[in-house]
This record gives structure tokens, sequence and C-alpha cells, in this order.
């Protein structure tokens, strides 16, 4: 029997470790993560193998990625630049002058001076639509890469929500592409199978054994509205006097993806980085008059219940958390990702092993 291939890879803007955590789930040894944000630094050591290395990508050098490669038969450089300056969520906002709208060529760069066999990157559907993508892909294809690109729904991969994400593959070893879903739509993954059995909560309780499981406080007005909103509705549902004066108007009509409850048998909304606010997006739980905890957000993320956010005992900052959640690579998103490398790998050894 012949031994496998070591694969070793880095994890760029590693955030959380949601990525690192859906490779390390498939045997790929992740040796460090990349993060500028401070709150990423124990979560991400705290759940995963790695080293984490607080440093703006803009700021490594490719002999700092190089010797993590050190000893590995395949070596992957994996990167999900920051997505604001792409997402829909910011549209009629001008990114122009924005720095992190270059990251994307900071990457490229570093594949250019390392050469790593596979590269992988994650991100928001309309990236693809922009020039610096497609700069970054011919520049791959200049590397000697062979690249594929896919854009896929979350749910295809097990994870309950309805987030469609881009997602990348690049080898200089030959053909790579994703692997196919491991879901159908009428085996979706629902918020039903994802958050129950956790422990009931009111508006601004926290939970005592698990403090990632709190909610905010609501406003009288705020539960009034929740009280009135229907799983899986809009707050056209509501009486006159709970609407929002802004969705009165003619230009607030069709906003009606906020102030909403999910549903128990649907799959869930996109969490975004402040999903646990009841009047961002259709966050409100599906009974409980309420928004999303800290913890539910990273379930629906397909983050484990036990997955660690802060060291026991410290503060919980909700929006630091939150951001970190809402923008982290979905872990089962991550697993796909690395059965597909590994998938490629043997495959390739397999071809060698015929030819020899």
């Amino acid at each position: 029997m012949t031994k496998p291939l070591k694969i070793k890879a880095v994890d760029l803007f590693c955030g959380a470790g949601g990525l690192t955590h859906g490779l390390e789930k498939t045997g790929i040894d992740v040796v460090m993560g990349v993060d500028l944000d401070p709150y990423c630094k124990y979560p991400f050591e705290a759940n995963n193998t790695a080293k984490f290395l607080l440093k703006s990508v803009e700021d490594v050098s490719a002999d700092e990625i190089a010797s993590c490669f050190k000893g590995a038969d395949i070596s992957v450089l994996a990167g999900c630049a920051p997505c604001q300056p792409f997402s829909t969520y910011s549209r009629g906002h001008d990114f122009e002058g924005d720095g992190r709208w270059y990251l994307l060529q900071h990457f490229c760069h570093l594949i250019e001076a390392l050469l790593p066999d596979v590269v992988t990157m994650e991100n928001v559907p309309g990236l693809c639509k922009q020039v610096v993508f497609d700069d970054f892909f011919a520049d791959l294809r200049k590397c000697g890469y062979r690249v594929s690109y896919k854009i896929v729904s979350c749910a295809d991969f097990g994870v309950a929500q309805k987030r469609q994400r881009l997602v990348l593959l690049a080898s200089r070893l030959g053909d790579i592409s994703l692997i196919g879903p491991s879901r159908t739509p009428e085996k979706y993954e629902t918020v039903r199978d994802a958050l129950s059995g956790l422990p009931e909560l009111q508006a601004g309780q926290v939970n005592e054994s698990d403090p990632m499981h709190q909610s905010c406080s609501l406003s009288p007005l705020n539960l009034q509205r929740i009280r009135a909103s229907k799983p899986g509705g809009t707050w056209r549902d509501w009486d006159e006097h709970l609407v929002a004066d802004c969705h009165k108007k003619k230009s607030g009509k069709t906003y009606s993806g906020v102030y909403g409850r999910m549903a128990w048998d649907e799959i869930g909304p996109t969490v975004t980085t402040q999903f646990y606010g009841f009047g961002n997006g259709r966050f409100g739980h599906p009974e409980q008059d309420r928004a999303l905890s800290l913890r539910e957000g990273a379930i629906l993320q397909s983050f484990p219940r036990s997955y660690k956010f802060v060291r026991k005992g410290e503060p919980i900052v909700r929006r630091s958390i939150g951001r970190l959640i809402g923008n982290a690579v979905p872990i089962k998103l991550g697993q796909a990702i690395g059965k597909s490398i590994v998938k490629h790998v043997d495959d390739v050894k397999s071809a060698e092993g015929r030819a020899a």
C-alpha cells in the first residue's frame, strides 16, 4: 500500500477558522492561518491545529509562507479576501478607493512568488463580474495553473442557509474542479435540523452553560413586531401601526427581507455579520420572540456547537464575534473544497502510477 501524499496548506484571510477547520477534517495539514483581526487568534488556534499569524496579507512575505510548506508533497495556498467591495449588500457604494479591492492582487503576488501546487479562493458571486477577478484568473493561467470556478449554493453541501458563494480551484498538476453536491433540495439541512434542541432564550438573555447562546434585547416596539411576525413571512403581515416609516415610503416597500422570522422546515437566510439583530434581515427565531443567538448563527454557518470563539471568562463583544461568524467560510463548504483537493491529488497520483 502506497503512503498517502502529505498535503500542507496556508490559509490567508483565515478569520475564525471556518475554511481551515473544513480542510483539516479532510486530512489536509493546515500549518498557518493569517489575518489582521486580533479577535481571530483565539478561535482559530483553540479549534484547529494550525498556528495563527496576526498580520495583514499585504505584509506577509513569501518566505514566511514557504517555510510552512517544508516537508510537504503538495502545497496549497488558500485565500478569501474580504468580500464587502463585491457583495450585493454593498450596491450603491463606491469601493474603488477601498484598499480591500486590491487584496486579491496581493494574494496573486504571493501565488506568483511561491507557485504552490494548488490554489483555492472563496468569495461572493459578484466578484466574478469584476475586472480584478478577470486579471486574477488570467495571471493564474500565465503561471501554469489549470483553473476552474463555480457559483455554488452552500445548501448543496449541507449548510442550512441560502448562501451563494464563488469557489475557485487552480492546480499546476492538472485539471481540478469542485466535487458535486452532497445534498439535493429535498434533503437540504433545515433550520430545524440545525437548531432544534438548543435551550430556549428570551430576548436579552444569556445561557449560563454557553455564553455564546445569547440574544439581543428588543425594544417594546420590536417585541410587538416579532410577535406579529409569521415564520417565513414579512413585515407586510403586520398591522399598519407596527410598520416602520421608511417601509411606508415608496422607496422602502421592496425591502421585505428585514424584520422576518425564519421557518423551521426551510433553509435559513444568508448569515451576515449582523445576524444577531432582528431588524437586520430574516433573523427572527422561528418560535421564540427574539433574534438569532450568536451560537445559532455559528451553527447555521455549520460550525460545531462546541466551537470556541472566546476564552472562558472573557467578555463577548457581540459585534466582533458576529463579524467573525458572518464572514466565515461555512465549515461544510470548506470540507467540500478539501475533498476536492484530496480527490484531485489522488487522481493525479493514480494517473502517474498508470503511466509508470
